[in-house]
């Protein structure tokens, strides 16, 4: 009877990459995916540990699958990822179900820490070390969709900012050749790819460490220069590596997606000094006027903390100012939670969680009045949407515009996957709304 393997993946971008991998690991050895976690043999949690709410979230689902697992013994559970690597021993003592423990960047040797389970009936760990030959290059994926799929350039972090969890987690940014990027781009494309989405922990600190001076602006002119390649997006930028060679790309080239986002986590200077973040205020908001004066039109997304220790009423008002000095399209903003061996651990002045609630609060408001006002201004607009999926709306279908803003309208199902065009007829702080006037037949 052939295994049949669920992956259930929480947390970014790269990390629904890493399951695309496991899946290809899994499959490839002969298993079959399922949809069900009843009926999946292997139940694998591709986990994230950047903040404590999604740790918890993950613990409350390995109490919900220890149920499963009583009916179930033969059931193999893995938890795979940051978490595994930051958290080991806590899972293994408050998890003791747990049968597959294994690190970021071992997603192409899961299948055989699978077989080994399930001869054993031992737990079997295998975790990132700094000493593993570089992992970057494993080329095997089971896609999630046939238009759209992830690469990635670099992985881990080299920076050392004070709450930060992924330098523990992935390591040392490690960045791959880019002949070897284009030649895996080239590929996707000739397989009926055309939305790329290039991945790194600081995606835009790129640099080819086969090739002098190609950063990352020049990997995206070439990655532009791909014909059928419609669409290059990226996540997540840096904002001190932010260059004007990366702004004059996003402007010239059409096929780079006119959005960037660009975390500053905090508006204060003091704050952004305890955090390690290597800018200041004012060099970040001299950043952003950069990109709000070029001449094509681009999106800003951000990342925010809030409650970090030490913070005062004034820096979190100073937070509060920067938001409304930028007009971000949308923002992330989360109460700060210690993390596992962060140097931000060491620090005084811990915020009560009343209180970081009650900031948080007011600056989602505060953002979603920004992107309210923000979308108003598309009403009557034809925006190009690259359709993907059903809406979780009451009309049909939901996709995106080259600067990342949701449209949700009617239309047949078949359209998932083209371009479409649609004229805005409504709108909310988090998505617009419109209707379906015509289609991009080239796609």
């Amino acid at each position: 009877m052939t295994p049949k393997f669920m992956i259930e993946t929480f947390g970014c971008q790269m990390n629904e990459l890493d399951s695309e991998k496991i899946a290809a690991n899994l499959r490839k050895s002969g298993m079959e995916p399922v949809a069900d976690p009843a009926q999946a043999d292997i139940l694998i949690l591709n986990t994230c540990s950047v903040r404590e709410k999604a740790v918890q979230k993950i613990y409350a689902r390995l109490g919900e699958i220890k149920r499963h697992k009583a009916q179930r013994p033969d059931l193999i559970v893995g938890v795979v990822g940051c978490m595994a690597q930051l958290e080991r021993d806590k899972i293994l003592k408050k998890a003791p179900l747990v049968d597959v423990l294994a690190g970021p960047q071992k997603g192409h040797v899961i299948s055989e820490l699978v077989k080994r389970s399930t001869l054993t009936r031992a737990p079997v760990i295998e975790l990132r070390r700094e000493s593993d030959p570089d992992p970057l290059e494993i080329g095997d994926f089971a896609r999630g969709n046939s238009w759209r799929a992830g690469v990635t350039i670099s992985e881990g972090c080299s920076r050392q900012c004070a709450f930060c969890v992924v330098p523990l987690t992935r390591g040392k940014e490690r960045n791959r050749e880019s002949s070897n990027i284009l030649r895996e781009i080239e590929g996707l494309v000739a397989r009926g790819y055309f939305e790329i989405i290039l991945l790194g922990q600081t995606v835009n600190s790129y640099r080819d460490p086969a090739a002098d001076n190609l950063g990352f602006a020049g990997l995206l002119r070439r990655i532009s220069e791909i014909e059928g390649v419609k669409r290059i997006r990226f996540t997540s930028s840096y904002p001190a590596d932010f260059s004007d060679e990366l702004r004059e790309v996003m402007v010239s080239r059409p096929s780079v997606c006119n959005h960037i986002h660009l975390p500053v986590q905090s508006g204060s200077n003091k704050i952004l000094r305890a955090m390690r973040r290597g800018y200041t205020r004012e060099q970040y908001l001299e950043i952003i006027g950069k990109i709000r004066n070029a001449s094509r039109a681009i999106a800003i997304s951000t990342d925010i903390i809030v409650g970090y220790p030490g913070e005062s009423e004034k820096d979190f008002e100073d937070t509060l100012s920067l938001i409304d000095e930028v007009q971000y399209d949308s923002a992330f903003s989360f109460k700060y939670s210690p993390r596992p061996n962060t140097a931000a651990l060491k620090l005084t002045g811990e915020i009560p969680g009343e209180e970081k609630g009650r900031r948080l609060e007011l600056l989602q408001e505060r953002q979603k009045l920004i992107q309210y006002t923000n979308n108003a201004t598309y009403i009557g607009q034809t925006v190009e949407v690259l359709v993907e999926g059903r809406a979780r709306s009451r009309v049909r279908l939901t996709g995106r515009t080259s600067n990342n803003k949701i449209v949700n309208f009617d239309g047949p199902e078949s359209l998932i996957g083209r371009f479409v065009f649609v004229e805005i007829s409504g709108f909310s702080p988090n998505s617009l709304k419109g209707i379906l006037i015509g289609t991009d037949q080239g796609v």
